[in-house]
């Protein structure tokens, strides 16, 4: 059987989808704009 597509890695997660990768973009700080606009708990990882 062949393993798992996902296998998760904590700092790459971050690296990619974190707080201060969003903010580093205007499409990304966007995107934190509609979540806080939605009122999400959590912005990002």
């Amino acid at each position: 059987m062949p393993k798992r597509t996902f296998q998760p890695n904590a700092k790459r997660a971050k690296k990619k989808h974190g707080f201060l990768k969003r903010m580093s973009t205007k499409d990304g700080q966007d995107v934190i704009k509609r979540r806080k606009d939605k009122g999400r708990k959590k912005l990002s990882k």
